[in-house]
């Protein structure tokens, strides 16, 4: 069976240019002793926006690995993936992102209910994990947990089972999505969840759980570090059992979906998964984009005249380009400025007011938002905006490395 690595980066490159960048990072984190199997991942809604089909995020990983003389594992995502699209991804990925977020709260039927309830007797009063650490449970809530989160699993094998007629067992990793919904996992959900994927023989290497605080896209946690560090820790010791209790694979691990710039809870992550010798899967989509803006920002000239011009249609259409994103991003529309004063800056204020350095007192979070969602705006210019990426290449690929290796890797890990 294809196993990921213990520890894995999500590499999420809209407009497929950055991967050579970004695997130098990855080789740079090896040669600081810690390895991170790389994994390209493109959602459908990503593709349709941009033009791009699957097979081009395999032709872009499968270059920049020969060309740099990589020699580990590393996938190809089909990142959020559901029976309405699976199949255009079946041939060129290895790894599929299995999103059920929007069948939690639909109803299984009553029999399938009932019968996944017999199979939690042992644990109606509680889930021993050790002599010191238990969670408490009642019927009522295994009843509860039941009806929420069956029929998402029932519908999570119907999508695993279409890629595994294809691609056959054992050749491709499955991650099990649900981390976009509004209410949090606990982790006593997360263990009977995990209970039943491996009912429906679901092979799951990698789970992303909702957790409590906002996972906005692009820019800092928001919420309690303290409150996260102590679910996520529930969750890590939750995983550990139930890998055991449910003959689960013995490398599953936690994933943190929009981890990209999380850097308030990347302490807690890393110290955890250090104390309890776990892995972690972290995607980092959103960065590479917004690096090569700031990169096209440093780069003056015509490439910021481009973005100044993107930003003032951003503006114009801030509404439509928001709404999609409405549960990760919160722009205070009053902080953003305006197109008058940004007609005005330099490529040095551009690229300060969205590089998310919080120490940076030009740093302005909702322009960087906005910025994030105006990359289908980039899309509508494609040709202008490849040939000013493409001419810049050099000054973009040192922001993207700088980004993944100095603001996640290290962070993360603690390293330098």
């Amino acid at each position: 069976m294809k196993e990921l690595g213990k520890y894995s980066f999500g590499l999420g490159d809209r407009f497929g240019h950055q991967a050579p960048a970004q695997l130098k990072a990855i080789i740079s984190a090896s040669q600081k002793g810690i390895e991170i199997t790389p994994v390209w991942n493109k959602s459908n809604r990503e593709h349709i926006t941009i033009g791009t089909q699957p097979s081009d995020v395999r032709v872009e990983a499968d270059l920049a690995v020969k060309n740099t003389g990589f020699n580990k594992p590393y996938f190809v995502d089909a990142d959020h993936i559901n029976l309405d699209c699976v199949d255009r991804f079946i041939e060129p990925c290895d790894f599929f992102t299995i999103d059920v977020a929007s069948f939690i709260g639909k109803k299984a039927g009553n029999n399938e209910i009932a019968e996944f309830l017999s199979g939690t007797k042992k644990y109606s009063d509680e889930i021993k994990i050790s002599t010191k650490l238990s969670f408490k449970t009642s019927a009522t809530q295994l009843q509860m947990i039941a009806e929420k989160y069956l029929f998402a699993a029932i519908k999570a094998w119907e999508i695993y089972r279409r890629i595994e007629k294809i691609k056959e067992k054992g050749n491709f990793i499955t991650e099990i999505s649900m981390d976009e919904v509004t209410q949090p996992q606990t982790p006593v959900d997360l263990f009977f969840i995990l209970k039943m994927l491996a009912s429906e023989n679901i092979p799951v290497q990698t789970i992303a759980p909702k957790f409590s605080g906002r996972f906005n896209k692009g820019v800092d946690y928001s919420g309690d570090p303290l409150l996260f560090a102590r679910e996520f820790e529930a969750d890590l010791r939750i995983i550990e059992f139930a890998v055991n209790e449910f003959d689960l694979p013995s490398n599953l691990k936690m994933s943190i979906h929009s981890g990209s710039d999380k850097f308030a809870i990347y302490p807690h992550i890393g110290s955890l998964i250090k104390k309890y010798d776990k892995g972690i899967h972290v995607k980092t989509a959103v960065t590479t984009w917004l690096e090569e803006v700031n990169g096209l920002a440093l780069a003056g000239g015509e490439a910021l005249d481009f973005l100044k011009d993107l930003y003032f249609k951003a503006l114009d259409n801030i509404e439509d380009l928001c709404a999609p994103y409405s549960d990760v991003i919160d722009i205070n529309v009053s902080s953003l400025p305006s197109k008058q004063e940004v007609a005005k800056w330099n490529g040095r204020k551009f690229s300060d007011s969205i590089l998310h350095n919080k120490e940076n007192k030009l740093y302005n979070p909702d322009m960087r938002q906005l910025l994030h969602v105006a990359y289908k705006l980039a899309a509508h210019e494609i040709d202008e905006y490849f040939r000013l990426i493409e001419s810049n290449e050099q000054i973009i690929s040192e922001c993207v490395y700088e980004n993944i290796y100095t603001r996640h890797i290290c962070r993360l890990f603690d390293i330098s």
